[in-house]
């Protein structure tokens, strides 16, 4: 088995080893029997439940298909190519990682949907007062006249999206559905689709900001993208706007948020991550009638799983004819 920069030539059998995680709980004898199909003849396929259980046989694995915290990294010498079960490489690349020949694939476009998902189901907690009347109960009765003056309609409003990737352009989609107009930048010159006809470069972040009623994270977690959204970035965010966070929690400075909350130049927060996590039970944001908050559960869906699954059977046949692999993770960048 060879590797360079994301290319990796397969020859003969190999052991296989796939690591259950959070976000694969679990899998069944057919998806084990589509690895087992799509491996070279004679290859061996293990289970192991989360890292002790893969440390402790790590010894010969050729292929990872889970998670590579540290610890196992340095325990397997023979690896070459780990294919994540994890849409956030951030925790990944440490520098022993980032810079080894081991090639690091994973979930990349194929997770945006279920983010989405959930950040407009937040966004329309805080839109249409779902949280607060979830908060009232029975009570909330007693307070339609002042829950509908605060109802707002998405149709007209322009959603600004930061990161146009998988779960950014699954953001713009759904908010073209909803009649918004969406504006788009990405640390890359990607090209437009889903509603944005031109994605503009991070240098134009403000004009963004400026320009945006809601601003939605679909970022990685880099270097560039940690605590993005700054003091100076809700300063120049269109007073009142809306901030949506499904990705990481680090991209928006924590304090900043919080401050930003409290003067009124941001109008509300749809989180499914938070600045730290988890999020302290005397955290500030926790007090905030206009934040709507799930406990980083967003990456979840039944789709998930085999998606990833059929997506390495599709890189192991991929590998074996020494062609390009689908979702290479760009290991020196972080995505």
């Amino acid at each position: 088995m060879g590797t360079e920069r994301g290319q990796l030539s397969i020859e003969g059998a190999i052991t296989i080893e796939v690591m259950l995680g959070l976000t694969l709980p679990s899998i069944s004898d057919a998806e084990l029997q589509s690895i087992e199909a799509a491996a070279p003849p004679g290859s061996t396929i293990r289970v192991a439940n989360g890292v002790r259980a893969a440390i402790e046989e790590a010894a010969d694995i050729d292929v990872l298909l889970g998670f590579i915290p540290e610890p196992l990294f340095h325990a397997a010498p023979k690896l070459r190519w780990v294919h994540a079960i994890a849409s956030g490489m951030d925790s990944m690349l440490y520098p022993a990682m980032r810079d080894s020949d081991v090639v690091l694939t994973g979930e990349k476009g194929l997770v945006g949907g279920h983010l989405a998902d959930t950040g407009f189901g937040l966004l329309l907690a805080l839109t249409r007062q779902i949280k607060t009347a979830f908060q009232l109960g029975a009570d909330g009765w007693n307070h339609r006249p002042s829950m509908r003056a605060k109802e707002i309609e998405l149709e007209g409003m322009t959603m600004g999206v930061v990161g146009f990737g998988g779960t950014g352009r699954a953001l713009a989609k759904r908010a073209v559905a909803f009649g918004m107009n969406v504006l788009a930048v990405d640390a890359l010159a990607v090209p437009p689709s889903n509603g944005v006809s031109e994605v503009w470069m991070l240098d134009r972040l403000d004009d963004l900001l400026a320009a945006s009623d809601i601003v939605a994270i679909g970022a990685p977690l880099t270097n560039e993208t940690l605590n993005l959204i700054s003091d100076h970035a809700f300063s120049a965010m269109r007073p009142g706007a809306l901030i949506m966070n499904v990705t990481r929690g680090e991209i928006i400075d924590g304090d900043a948020l919080v401050a930003a909350l409290r003067d009124g130049r941001c109008g509300g927060a749809a989180l499914d991550v938070a600045p730290e996590e988890p999020l302290p039970a005397d955290h500030p944001l926790w007090t905030f009638d206009n934040v709507a908050m799930t406990p980083h559960t967003a990456g979840a869906s039944q789709l998930r799983g085999p998606r990833n699954i059929a997506r390495f059977c599709e890189n192991l046949g991929l590998a074996q004819e020494n062609k390009p692999l689908t979702g290479v993770v760009d290991k020196q960048a972080g995505f």
